[in-house]
């Protein structure tokens, strides 16, 4: 599924899973309503037109991305019938990805009108289909309420056998109103169910501690109140489509056309483009979480390092944020909430309590309490640690991202990752370690003038990556430091399925060179091979429309990269050297499984010289395979890797209530011998660098938060590995 794809995973943490499969959370009542609302993260941040002027503002930002598209792209979509095909599969996926809000007559009715239609209507700057769409959805979401609230105002029956589908994928549209009616009965009341489970075990456990004024709930009054509170959550959830407007519908059919180019060509309303900008620069703000809008969903996509939410360890990326709390207030339904809307829940004044309610990628759902602080910015860049083990003294770095100031023609004071690098590998020098190992594991891209002058930290004068464009052929791009070699010793780098291009390219240099060893999951990593760049669309519109301004922009792909040796990361990634036990390692996914992704090629070999001393390939891989099995930690990896796989291959749930209690208390038992992965590993002590220690010093909190990024590494189990693979390199 599209919405797992793109999980960053956290290895050696384990995921404390219970499986709620919440149809409010895990497939929300507005998985196709909320998805309706289009909330990408650049749905609201641009001012589309009153729909009386004629969408004038819109055709003009289609026309002048278009036409961007047309003279930039690397390979242009033709607009025919196939991408009218491709538009229209899309855009319904998107709009009602859980077909709650289209019946089979709507979609055949829209498929037998626009399903050839929609290139010619791109053309001519139409948004015939667009509005016909949000036509019918207005109609059916009315009716929808009304079937909502009838069925919210009787009683759930919760011991007889009963069950639901909760896999988006394995969902139809409503062929009449009965079936309409069936399948919200079952949404509505699994949701009910999960609350009325969750309320009688915390009624019962408070009874049983004696808590003031706490008595025993009927089953009946339990059932009422878990049932008043999902109608409560649905009734917001209405008030905010009726509110909806154009501009939150508009920004999605728009890359709904960019996507039929490739993954990565994207709209950005201009407020989005700017967020861009700063996370690329590393200056974030907010609550340490970097959150984004997806298919209905509020996702957390990154956790800013030193922030409460890193420091609490329990938000993940990939985590969906359900719900909202002010400390001791209730909690306010986020799902299909504007994602501005919902930040400004989250957000808040240093030292003040916000309670989030989350769900797992495995489907558990639970919640966290946060102190909100002042987000240290820091801690997104690259920093380095001490590993020991007995004698054996290796550097250990970590790089977030590839980052870089992108803001044009300003000085805003953003870093770049390759001078950090640089500056970590001295400190480690100065240190007499044995090895290095570079943590590339989740680090999902960034620039590739950065990642070029990283290689060239590592290996003397030399090609990179080969780049392909549309129009100039290949070009090789050389680290062009003057030979300069700031670290000569053993090179460990490490990477995981969501390592994508510029992680991509260094570790490719690195293998290619035979330069260190490229430790990583048994999958490849994500297997993003192409190039992209921004383009205003207030600088490339026609003349006479300034009153339009500002449009946004559009970021296209405009070329592809390519290893040395010839071949291409895109689709394939980059095969690790020595592969180790990942959570997520027994699942398929990555850059092949997105919408309409580029396909694989190859160029001829650049002309390089291997490393003058390669590592013994065979050797590491047989010492470390004998580690690994004998490994109690990587056994319990392993373990939790196929009970994650198990877990999301059941879709259907049972609504009894005897079966659903059953499974929870199995999952939560299951997940007590997880726990040992917690631990620090015996052996290996993580510390501070003298130089990190001295500038520190008297800074209490940026020392703790240093300490907490210490701590964290003593628990992982990569890292031991790879500093016994770093110390067998020598």
């Amino acid at each position: 599924m599209a919405g797992f794809l793109r999980k960053f995973v956290h290895h050696i943490q384990p995921l404390m899973t219970r499986k709620f499969r919440l149809a409010l959370f895990a497939v929300p009542l507005m998985g196709g309503l909320a998805a309706f609302t289009f909330l990408s993260s650049r749905c609201a941040a641009y001012e589309s037109p009153d729909e009386a002027d004629g969408g004038k503002r819109d055709k003009v930002i289609i026309e002048t991305m278009m036409r961007i598209l047309r003279q930039t792209h690397y390979d242009p979509t033709t607009l025919d019938d196939d991408f009218s095909h491709k538009a229209f599969d899309l855009y319904m996926e998107r709009s009602d990805f859980n077909k709650k809000i289209f019946m089979q007559a709507d979609y055949d009715e829209l498929k037998s009108k626009y399903y050839d239609d929609i290139d010619d209507q791109v053309k001519a700057s139409s948004f015939d289909f667009f509005n016909r769409t949000v036509e019918i959805a207005e109609k059916r979401i009315i009716e929808d309420t009304t079937i909502v609230f009838d069925l919210l105002s009787k009683p759930f029956e919760f011991n007889v056998v009963d069950s639901v589908e909760l896999d988006p994928e394995k969902l139809t549209y409503a062929k009449d109103d009965a079936e309409r009616r069936e399948n919200w009965r079952k949404y509505l009341k699994y949701q009910v169910l999960v609350r009325f489970a969750d309320m009688q075990k915390t009624n019962k456990k408070e009874v049983d501690e004696k808590k003031a004024g706490v008595v025993l709930k009927s089953d009946a009054e339990i059932e009422k109140d878990a049932r008043a509170k999902v109608r409560k959550t649905q009734k917001e959830i209405f008030d905010r489509l009726v509110k909806l407007e154009r501009k939150d519908r508009v920004s999605t059919y728009m890359n709904v056309i960019t996507a039929t180019y490739d993954p990565h060509t994207e709209f950005f309303p201009p407020a989005d483009k700017e967020n861009f900008d700063i996370a690329m620069s590393g200056q974030l703000q907010g609550i340490g979480a970097t959150l984004q809008e997806r298919d209905g969903y509020i996702k957390v996509t990154s956790i800013v390092p030193g922030s409460p939410s890193w420091k609490d360890g329990n938000l993940k990326p990939e985590d969906k944020i359900l719900k909202v709390a002010q400390a001791d207030k209730e909690a306010v339904d986020i799902v299909g909430m504007r994602l501005d809307d919902a930040i400004k829940l989250i957000r808040g004044k240093k030292g003040t309590e916000v309670r989030l309610t989350i769900e797992k990628p495995d489907g558990e759902v639970k919640e966290i309490k946060l102190i909100r602080d002042i987000i240290v910015l820091e801690e997104t860049y690259a920093q380095s640690a001490i590993v020991e083990q007995g004698k054996n003294k290796v550097g250990y770095i970590k790089l977030p991202s590839f980052y870089a100031d992108f803001t044009p023609g300003k000085t805003s004071g953003g870093r770049a990752c390759a001078e950090d690098v640089r500056k970590e590998l001295e400190k480690l020098k100065a240190e007499k370690v044995s090895g290095v190992i570079l943590d590339l594991r989740d680090n999902g891209g960034g620039s590739l003038a950065e990642v070029i002058k990283m290689v060239g930290l590592f290996v003397p004068e030399g090609p990179v990556v080969q780049v392909k464009s549309r129009s100039q052929g290949v070009r090789v791009y050389d680290d062009e430091d003057g030979g300069k070699v700031v670290y000569d010793g053993p090179l460990v780098v490490m990477i995981n399925e969501n390592s994508a291009s510029a992680s991509e390219i260094l570790a490719a240099a690195i293998q290619d060179y035979k330069r260190g060893l490229i430790v990583g999951t048994y999958a490849t990593s994500f297997g993003k091979g192409t190039v992209q760049n921004f383009f205003d669309l207030d600088d490339n519109m026609v003349k006479g429309d300034n009153d339009m301004k500002p449009l946004g922009s559009v970021k296209v792909t405009i070329q592809k990269f390519y290893r040395i040796n010839g071949g291409s990361t895109q689709l394939k990634g980059v095969t690790p050297d020595i592969q180790l036990p990942g959570f997520y390692s027994l699942f398929d996914y990555g850059e092949k499984d997105l919408d309409f992704p580029m396909a694989w090629d190859q160029v001829p070999v650049a002309k390089y010289d291997e490393w003058k001393k390669v590592p013994a390939y065979d050797k590491l891989r047989a010492s470390s395979a004998k580690r690994v099995a004998a490994n109690s930690a990587f056994k319990l990896v392993q373990e939790k890797a196929k009970q994650l796989k198990r877990e999301r291959d059941i879709t259907k749930e049972s609504m009894l209530l005897s079966d659903f209690v059953a499974n929870q208390k199995k999952i939560e038992e299951e997940n007590k011998d997880f726990k040992a992965l917690e631990q620090p590993i015996k052996g290996m002590n993580v510390n501070m660098l003298k130089e990190d220690k001295q500038k520190l010093a008297g800074d209490t909190a940026k020392m703790a938060r240093k300490n907490a990024f210490l701590d964290n590494l003593k628990k992982d189990s990569w890292v031991s590995e790879c500093a016994t693979l770093s110390k067998e390199m020598k």
